[in-house]
């Protein structure tokens, strides 16, 4: 039984979905630990100038649950769970960044580049990929006729 229903919710997905659900989640995740337990701010000092990290853990849930409801519109129409899932490693991305530069938080570096590429690569890269991309099956070749 249940493995009837993931297939159904899959079928309803597609892999864009899936990938958008999934993801969506974990930022919702990820912002909820902001406001259960806050972090502290090593490298996020350009985030915390302007508010607390509780606050800034909000641009993680607002952008996960978008993110969400974007894994059910049609492909082409989903595009804006892309662009919410997107924007916040950006953004920590940025901020560990601008530490590195100022020489707040020296490991940020690595951090930056993690959000770069395990975040923001595979959102870019996720969103390029479409919905049915197998390749057409090739037709046997007949007998009997050269090539």
């Amino acid at each position: 039984m249940p493995c009837r229903a993931a297939r159904r919710v899959y079928k309803a997905l597609g892999r864009r979905g899936c990938f958008l659900a999934i993801a969506g989640f974990g930022k919702t995740c990820y912002g909820v630990s902001f406001l259960v337990i806050p972090p502290t701010d090593h490298g996020l000092q350009l985030l915390t100038q302007f508010c607390g990290l509780r606050h800034w853990s909000w641009l993680w849930i607002v952008c996960g649950l978008v993110t969400v409801g974007s894994a059910f519109l049609r492909v082409g129409r989903d595009w804006a769970g892309f662009v919410a899932a997107f924007i916040p490693p950006t953004v920590w991305a940025l901020a560990y960044t601008v530490a590195v530069i100022s020489g707040d938080y020296s490991r940020g570096g690595f951090v930056a580049l993690w959000y770069l590429t395990s975040h923001c690569g595979v959102i870019l890269w996720a969103s390029t990929v479409p919905e049915y991309s197998v390749p057409p099956a090739s037709k046997p070749p007949r007998r009997g006729t050269a090539a």
